[in-house]
């Protein structure tokens, strides 16, 4: 994006997202049913059939395993339409009865199992009379389509169709009238599957977050070569591909076809220079600015630069910008050696990512329930996530917003564009812009002409985001006119006075490396080292404190906040940026570095599973961290297609590992011959994971045998994923915008900061899709202390689907209080 100074200010852009809202119809959801308790053969006797259309993408496949699973469950018939549409209208072996074996070791693949096909024969009359005699021999009324817009809307029509289908079919003798009248009407959900995340109405679709992993790993590898060439890289987003003839500076092209979603999110997650999506035209001087920034980010020790070209990108008057007009312009201006790298249908390829794979778990199991609860008047729906919530939005009102969309860009409406996008991304729009720039505008500097010195500190265990949610707060800071500092080894270093004042340029590159690079450690401050902290607080005359951390940082600032009393320098500003890879942290729904550390786990668990693949009846016990928390045990477990996780939360016995074992000695006999169960470090001080191992070795004498993985630290590394990069930095800049407007409320005249109410010592967490600063103080009675956790957890509520989607027979109940969802702008990636 072009460094501008025309950004909407948050007012203003209220102003029109409310404007927008009042213009259009707004999509209301209606609440799934995830959580709630489902028994077995609720739906026996009824038919379903699945199929995916358009272009594929990552997670389908976990989706056709939950729908086909989740349904057995329910007692129901289900088909599998191969090849989409195509496949639909040829009928034959086209359209195949699904056994709970057919979906089986398919959850970490990438594409889809059931092949994927764009359809022109569907678009005539002809082709879906044949796919209407077809599904009607079959006694198939209940259809769910995995795809994109066109595929739903394809479906749609299908739908509005049926009626006068049918009757041509009796009338022509293709089909008989008793067979007709069992399917009088056929009722429809789609679950988008799209790269793109171009769909209104769901927060993110299946496969856009491995599309970003797959963007960011690509961007990643090439930083290495960048920096020794000092050259400059050019990404295009894109889909249409031109031929371009490779140069030197480097240029990335990546699918999004006219949404800069991807492009944007790539930016912000890769520390891009440059950014041009089509939502947000650059300037017609575009050339210019863009040479002005690249040349400026040199002088600052830069030694690469990365620019991203979105498909569509376009200036203010509506002319293209290709990546070959990029290269030009940076190579005529600036003679940097430029190349330009298209990643093309990389983006689609490969395993699909942890969350891709969850999201299409839970969308399938409440696709069934929605298909099922459906009668003749019904609309057809969309199972999207709202917040972190299952919701069934109306389909034709979802394609309608998503068309106003390309209506607004086509009419020049970008703010409106950008406000049907919604919050989210706006606030990537704008995170994105204040990153990149390098001098103040007056109008938005915070500071309110003080001069601030602000602090932030790592505290506990490395987590993937830290640095990001650094570099984010330093250079927002830095924007705003503070002077920043960064403080060394955990409370330690604070007590021995280890202070690092920051320059823009010192957390270059920062965002793409896991760890934390100002140093991190578990201690708390303690009675002992508390006058050593205070005493450092007031000789660099810190005013504000974030601390980026886990429970240890939370703890901590409660400690900080109960001793103001005694200690005047404690009475600051603070904020709590919740990092861990545990999650177990009140006040938040997820932790920055849980996503990395789930992707780690699945990655590690899919080479378990492989190795499995020769080595019939085998079982496996994975052992994961956590501490107590067991939500890396279970959102892994789900997310690699494991048989059953063992948690803290979910207290087991013995008994119920000799359940297990009648479990695995059945599995023995069919199927994948293998069994996979991943156990929480902490679950039971008795029932160890050795423990379990011997049991089962007794149980299953010589019937299978048991190996034992201990992840351990390897789950703390890894280069943070897109979702973690890009939170740490937009929460650090909220924290840091929070934070500067409790320092100018509570200064003194004589220019001191005194804070010492509850609300200036709070924790910035993600609840529904709302960011909300809590007082440290309030989350006290959330929190168990004695074990680390929080007192309620959302993610409990998974634990049936994950022993459902492994065949464990018992009934799904409800587990947890999920929270409610709030409209808001924070990213709904949700683990």
């Amino acid at each position: 994006m072009a460094e501008d100074n025309s950004m909407i200010s948050p007012e203003e852009l209220e102003l029109i997202h409310q404007r927008t809202l009042r213009r259009f119809d707004s999509i209301v959801p209606t609440s799934g049913r995830e959580g709630e308790e489902i028994s077995s053969d609720i739906f026996k006797g009824r038919t379903l059939a699945i199929y995916t259309s358009g272009g594929d993408s990552q997670g389908m496949n976990s989706a056709v395993r939950s729908i086909t699973r989740m349904a057995i469950y329910c007692g129901c018939k289900v088909y599998l339409i191969y090849e989409g549409y195509e496949g639909m209208i040829e009928g034959g072996d086209f359209i195949k009865e699904a056994t709970w074996n057919t979906v089986s070791d398919i959850i970490q693949q990438g594409g889809t199992i059931i092949g994927s096909a764009r359809s022109s024969e569907f678009r005539t009359r002809e082709g879906r009379l044949k796919a209407a005699t077809n599904l009607i021999n079959r006694g198939i009324g209940r259809l769910v389509c995995i795809g994109g817009d066109g595929s739903l809307t394809g479906a749609n029509t299908f739908r509005l169709e049926w009626t006068d289908l049918v009757q041509e079919l009796v009338r022509t003798d293709r089909v008989t009238p008793a067979m007709a009248k069992k399917i009088p009407y056929i009722q429809i959900v789609g679950l988008v599957g799209s790269i793109d995340n171009d769909f209104c109405g769901t927060d993110m679709t299946i496969g856009t977050d491995s599309a970003l992993q797959r963007i960011i790993s690509s961007i990643d590898a090439v930083v290495a070569t960048a920096q020794s060439h000092q050259r400059a890289f050019v990404i295009e987003v894109c889909q249409i591909f031109r031929k371009i003839k490779a140069n030197k500076n480097k240029l990335f092209q990546v699918m999004g076809r006219h949404c800069g979603y991807l492009a944007l999110v790539a930016a912000l997650a890769s520390e891009a220079d440059f950014c041009f999506i089509p939502e947000w035209p650059a300037p017609e001087n575009w050339r210019d600015v863009l040479c002005d920034k690249l040349s400026q980010m040199r002088s600052e020790g830069q030694r690469l630069n990365i620019i991203i070209v979105a498909e569509g990108a376009i200036d203010r008057d509506g002319k293209p910008i290709t990546a070959e007009d990029v290269k030009t312009a940076v190579k005529n201006k600036l003679k940097y050696d430029t190349r330009v790298t298209i990643l093309g249908h990389v983006q689609r390829g490969g395993a699909p990512s942890a969350f891709d794979r969850l999201l299409g778990c839970r969308m399938g199991a409440e696709a069934v329930f929605a298909l099922m609860e459906m009668t003749e008047e019904s609309e057809p729906c969309v199972i999207s996530i709202d917040g972190n919530v299952m919701v069934r939005v109306p389909l034709t009102k979802c394609v309608e917003r998503t068309q106003m969309v390309q209506k607004a860009m086509a009419d020049k409406d970008w703010d409106t564009a950008v406000a049907l996008r919604g919050r989210s991304f706006q606030r990537n729009l704008d995170t994105y812009k204040l990153l990149t720039k390098m001098r103040t505008v007056e109008k938005d500097n915070l500071s309110g002409g003080h001069k601030f010195n602000v602090a932030v500190i790592n505290v506990g265990a490395p987590a993937g985001g830290m640095n990001a949610a650094v570099r984010s707060y330093v250079r927002m800071a830095l924007y705003h006119q503070c002077t920043v500092f960064g403080i060394e080894d955990s409370f330690e270093g604070l007590a021995n006075g280890s202070f690092k004042q920051f320059k823009w340029s010192d957390v270059t590159n920062w965002a793409m490396y896991g760890g934390s690079f100002l140093g991190t450690q578990k201690s708390l401050p303690t009675a002992e080292t508390m006058p050593k902290i205070a005493e450092q607080l007031k000789k660099h005359n810190i005013q504000a404190l974030l601390l980026v951390g886990g429970f240890e940082a939370y703890h901590s600032t409660i400690l900080l906040a109960e001793a103001r009393d005694k200690f005047p320098e404690f009475c600051i500003p603070m904020c709590v940026i919740p990092c861990t890879i545990s999650n177990n942290v009140p006040g938040t729904m997820v932790s920055l570095g849980s996503d990395t550390a789930i992707n780690e786990i699945c990655q590690m668990i899919d080479k378990i599973k492989q190795s499995a693949t020769g080595t019939k009846r085998r079982v496996f016990i994975v052992e994961t961290m956590g501490g107590y928390c067991g939500y890396l045990a279970t959102l892994s477990a789900i997310s690699s297609g494991a048989d059953n996780a063992y948690i803290f939360e979910e207290p087991f016995t013995v008994q119920d590992l000799s359940d297990d074992v009648d479990v695995i000695l059945s599995k023995m006999e069919v199927g994948a011959k293998r069994y996979l169960v991943v156990r929480n470090e902490w679950a039971d001080k008795n029932l160890t994971t050795d423990f379990v191992q011997n049991l089962f070795n007794s149980e299953g004498k010589k019937q299978f045998t048991t190996r034992v993985n201990v992840l351990g630290h390897v789950q703390q590394g890894g280069s943070p994923t897109p979702f973690d990069r890009n939170m740490g930095t937009k929460l650090a800049a909220r924290a840091l915008e929070f934070l500067l407007i409790q320092l100018k409320e509570n200064l003194t005249g004589d220019n001191k900061v005194i804070a010492k109410t509850p609300h200036t010592a709070t924790l910035l967490g993600l609840k529904g899709r709302k960011v909300v600063f809590t007082p440290v103080q309030d989350l006290k009675k959330e929190t168990d202390f004695e074990h680390r956790l929080p007192t309620e957890q959302w993610w409990l509520a998974l634990r049936p689907l994950l022993r459902v989607l492994a065949r464990h027979r018992s009934t799904v109940e409800s587990s947890a209080v999920l929270e409610s969802v709030q409209e808001e702008d924070a990213d709904t990636h949700m683990f």
